[in-house]
């Protein structure tokens, strides 16, 4: 299982990097769409299940839709600095789109893979985020003022930069990485989530 997810995982980033090579803000745009979507995903679908079983999730259900919005918030704080064109935004349409459907199907079938992948696709959001960091302090990529929404979000100094919003994004992303790999690690032992107590909190 862990070698499917990993190697899925490895399909779907090489056309992305092709495709975007060091254009950080569209590419940053792209991966935050689709890392908006498992949170919403797992967390409506354990909801469900909590109602129908009369069970309490253990805070995974919180947990879950937490992460969807702190990755709709990263999302919304890079449209404010790169306003992408409406191109960019039908790709970004698209792609959720088609995302969403087989992230549903996937976690219907498998949960424990659906979180493994998500895992994989937060280690190479990690990843990316560390090249991004890389070309703002080489000065490869201009570093713009922080805007308002991140500075309230993320409770920053009001003289921030794009390079601390990425450094506070990037430990969001690996704060994701280790939930959903120790989701998918409770699941292959044959437990239920529900069990252990969801480790909730970013900053």
């Amino acid at each position: 299982m862990d070698k499917f997810a990993y190697w899925t995982v490895q399909v779907l980033k090489y056309p992305t990097y092709l495709f975007f090579q060091r254009r950080h803000m569209c590419h940053a745009m792209l991966l935050e769409t689709v890392a908006a979507v498992p949170g919403m995903v797992g967390g409506m679908l354990l909801h469900f299940k909590s109602l129908r079983r009369f069970e309490q999730s253990g805070g995974w259900i919180k947990a879950l839709l937490e992460e969807a919005e702190n990755e709709r918030m990263h999302l919304m704080t890079f449209v404010e600095i790169a306003k992408p064109q409406w191109y960019e935004r039908a790709l970004v349409f698209a792609v959720q789109g088609v995302f969403f459907n087989a992230y549903f199907l996937a976690y219907l079938a498998s949960p424990k893979l659906a979180h493994r992948i998500v895992g994989y696709l937060e280690e190479e959001a990690v990843n990316s985020y560390s090249e991004f960091l890389k070309d703002l302090d080489n000065g490869s990529f201009e570093n713009v003022p922080a805007p308002a929404i991140a500075i309230d979000y993320w409770r920053l100094p009001p003289n921030s930069t794009l390079r601390d919003v990425v450094f506070v994004i990037r430990a969001d992303e690996a704060h994701h990485r280790d939930l959903n790999h120790y989701a998918s690690d409770i699941q292959c032992q044959g437990q239920e989530l529900r069990y252990t107590p969801a480790p909730i909190g970013y900053h």
